[in-house]
């Protein structure tokens, strides 16, 4: 029987490896960028590939502390569509931009309370719930705007969206990405409640006997992916100066194809940001690359299914290899014994 710590330093060998072959698929794809589109490496390019997975990966940040915990949250972007619409109904009714902000952040916030409450207090399994508030939001979004647009932002926000850092070509949304990025990494890996959430993926009932909190635990998951959720909509409407009710359709399989194809278990308890963040790039640089070569967006949606299929797969696949293995070697060991 294997030690503990055999077994923790085993797991964090595993995640290395995935990392290191992500890096690795990283370096693959971005020469095959660069093979079909001469402009791929250009600045220009950088600075709206980097763009366009901007709400991704924001999304994409608290659904990796979900799927830790073993739930899903399949609404986010029906909440970003639905706080996209509600920023435009409330700048259009008059209020100031920043009012607006912290009140779609705030309803983002209690759409993700909805859903923790709902999963936690009736004991529900978070993708039955999720997949009803992915109808309910994105029905509210409608609701909100219809099949209309709103597309008159004050300049200085809308400037947030498109402008560059300086002279740089990093966008300015991409500011929240990489601080997004260090918080929730800490958050994960470095504090009592990152651990915590592996605890509760790994087993919730010995985590709760532990002293963990679960259900609170899981209220807070569920709030800071609405929030989230929340906070890339606004910066999609700012970024394409356009609220409407459709806005964000399909990000979710996109986020947690990322989130699977970063090494998180789908079935909770293992994972790391750094594979996420490694993931993101990737499928943000396969898209990018296969949209300079006039692929359709048809194409682009099979390519996230095949990401999405082999980020359950491909761990699948070698557990059941490696537990053939062990009991080939422990076979051949009684043998020998023998």
């Amino acid at each position: 029987m294997a030690k503990p710590d055999s077994a923790l330093s085993t797991a964090k060998r595993r995640h290395l490896q995935w990392e290191a072959m992500l890096a690795i698929l990283l370096v693959v794809a971005l020469v095959a960028g660069r093979v079909l589109s001469p402009l791929f490496l250009s600045a220009a390019n950088i600075s709206n590939m980097l763009a366009d997975f901007t709400e991704i990966a924001l999304i994409a940040l608290p659904m990796t502390l979900i799927i830790v915990a073993a739930e899903i949250d399949l609404s986010v972007a029906s909440v970003l569509g639905a706080s996209s619409a509600l920023t435009g109904v409330l700048w259009h009714i008059g209020l100031p931009m920043p009012l607006v902000i912290v009140l779609v952040l705030l309803f983002g916030t209690l759409a993700g309370l909805l859903n923790g409450l709902v999963i936690v207090r009736f004991n529900l399994p978070s993708l039955a719930v999720t997949i009803g508030t992915l109808a309910l939001f994105r029905g509210l979004a409608y609701v909100l705007l219809g099949d209309q647009a709103i597309a008159d932002f004050p300049a200085s926000y809308t400037a947030f969206g498109i402008d560059t850092i300086g002279a740089t070509f990093l966008p300015m949304p991409f500011i929240l990405v990489i601080a997004g990025a260090i918080v929730f990494t800490i958050l994960l890996q470095a504090t009592p409640f990152g651990r915590s959430l592996f605890a509760i993926g790994a087993n919730p009932t010995a985590a709760q006997f532990s002293g963990i909190d679960v259900a609170k635990t899981k209220l807070k998951l569920f709030m800071m992916s609405g929030a989230m959720a929340a906070l890339a909509g606004i910066v999609y409407t700012l970024r394409f100066t356009s609220a409407r009710g459709d806005n964000g359709e399909g990000f979710e399989l996109s986020v947690i194809a990322a989130v699977l194809f970063g090494g998180v278990s789908i079935f909770g308890g293992r994972g790391s940001m750094i594979g996420v963040l490694l993931s993101l790039v990737i499928i943000g640089v396969l898209r990018n690359a296969l949209t300079l070569a006039d692929v359709s967006s048809e194409t682009l949606t099979i390519v996230t299914g095949a990401l999405l299929l082999s980020s359950v797969l491909i761990p699948n696949l070698v557990a059941r290899w490696r537990a053939v293995r062990e009991k080939r070697l422990m076979a051949q060991a009684l043998e020998v014994r023998g």
